[in-house]
């Protein structure tokens, strides 16, 4: 479900667990990342918090990598957060 993000938009934990069939499940999904062999090129970057926030803390080489991701992918990051309007509908997947 992370590789069906396009670019240009994001997904929070929450929707890929839910389209993945494992609703209530997000942290699930933070795992499935963590774990996940580098070979797979996954775009991690794509997938947020609940209410489009990044959820790696503010100082952390992360969450800068993060940002210039979706910055890179066209997706607009003000404050920590991406606006609702570029989050991605997986349902329709």
């Amino acid at each position: 479900m992370i590789a069906a993000i396009p670019r240009g938009t994001v997904s929070t934990y929450g929707a890929v667990a839910r389209a993945a069939g494992l609703p209530g499940r997000a942290r699930l999904t933070g795992f499935a990342l963590r774990i996940s062999p580098p070979a797979m090129h996954l775009p991690w970057h794509r997938v947020v918090g609940a209410g489009g926030r990044i959820a790696f803390p503010a100082s952390s080489p992360q969450f800068r990598e993060q940002v210039r991701r979706l910055r890179s992918d066209g997706v607009p990051v003000k404050e920590g957060r991406v606006s609702s309007s570029v989050m991605a509908d997986l349902d329709a997947f």
